[in-house]
């Protein structure tokens, strides 16, 4: 029995020194791994980075690990790329990086340059070069097929490449036809170049150019459109805008308190045009026009904290003061 005993330990020791984990130790002595762990010494136990180190080894020895990288080397150094591999295998492009070395992984610009080449392959040539006969450029044609021009280029034979400036361009507006017989009829009957250019997708200089100048209801095509000097004199027959409100009561109501906006609100122009019927030592600065267009200036905190003290909300404190709930919450 205890010669039984010593030939499993020095056989559990032996293959654990191998590299064997406790685990297949255990299951091809057909033992526990409690078993095992007895019969190892503490001072020869690995740690969990050895042991996961020499778990990786022991796998890349197994037949199918083997043949997975020498899949993994022959399908990549045909000139699949990462993910080609990784989709063909079924595995996940960090387990095809993994299985490679690192002088059989190409560099990124030998990568991007196969890939380039591998796509222009799959393209079609004759499609190609046909559509490009008929008037195709070559950006076109780069949408088209999802590559670059450059790519176009290279299946172009160079005595088919146009010159840069025989390349047809495309229109870029695919208005309505300008008839200039329906121009002329329209304007005639009241409607504005304006709107006659918005209609045909044209400019207003194109609409003039259809219209003779003895029907243009707007300035003559050869008189200068700079308006001519203002004269130092008024105008004969001149308009001045009458306010509806008089400079006195203007003045009334921006000293009873309402502002300027208000005023001109009432009376139907600018705030800038009460401004100037108001002296300039009674006009408020920024401060006291803030102060005085603050609605309740009267209700303070001790008054909003009164309020909280016989049970009101902040919404029933506000309908109270005239004040919003947001105000009477600051204020407090």
């Amino acid at each position: 029995m205890a010669h039984n005993l010593k030939v499993l330990s020095e056989m559990i020791r032996s293959r654990y020194r191998e590299g064997a984990s406790i685990a297949v130790v255990a299951r091809e002595l057909g033992v526990s791994k409690a078993t095992v762990q007895r019969h190892v010494p503490a001072r020869e136990r690995r740690d969990a980075a050895a042991a996961a180190r020499q778990r990786h080894r022991n796998r890349a020895q197994t037949p199918y690990e083997q043949a997975l990288r020498a899949q993994v080397v022959r399908l990549y150094g045909s000139g699949m790329p990462q993910q080609r591999v990784a989709a063909t295998l079924g595995i996940s492009v960090e387990a095809v990086v993994a299985r490679l070395e690192p002088s059989q992984r190409r560099s990124q610009q030998e990568a991007v340059r196969l890939a380039v080449e591998q796509q222009g392959e799959l393209l079609p040539k004759e499609e190609i070069v046909a559509r490009y006969v008929q008037g195709a450029t070559m950006a076109e044609l780069g949408r088209l097929y999802g590559v670059h021009p450059t790519t176009i280029r290279r299946r172009i034979p160079d005595d088919l490449i146009r010159p840069r400036a025989s390349v047809p361009k495309p229109r870029t507006r695919s208005g309505r036809v300008l008839a200039e017989e329906e121009v002329r009829r329209r304007y005639a009957a009241g409607e504005s170049a304006y709107a006659l250019a918005r209609e045909f997708g044209v400019s207003v200089h194109t609409v003039r150019a259809r219209i003779p100048d003895t029907d243009w209801r707007g300035r003559p095509a050869g008189e200068a459109s700079v308006p001519p000097p203002r004269s130092a004199q008024p105008r004969s027959g001149g308009v001045r805008m009458v306010l509806v409100l008089s400079d006195e009561e203007i003045l009334a109501r921006y000293r009873a308190g309402q502002s300027a906006t208000a005023i001109g609100r009432a009376a139907g122009v600018d705030c800038r045009t009460i401004l100037r019927r108001i002296p300039e030592h009674e006009r408020r600065t920024h401060l006291q026009a803030q102060r005085l267009s603050r609605p309740a200036p009267d209700v303070d905190a001790d008054t909003i904290r009164a309020l909280r003290a016989r049970g009101l909300t902040w919404e029933a404190i506000g309908a109270e003061v005239g004040l919003s709930a947001k105000t009477v919450r600051a204020r407090a």
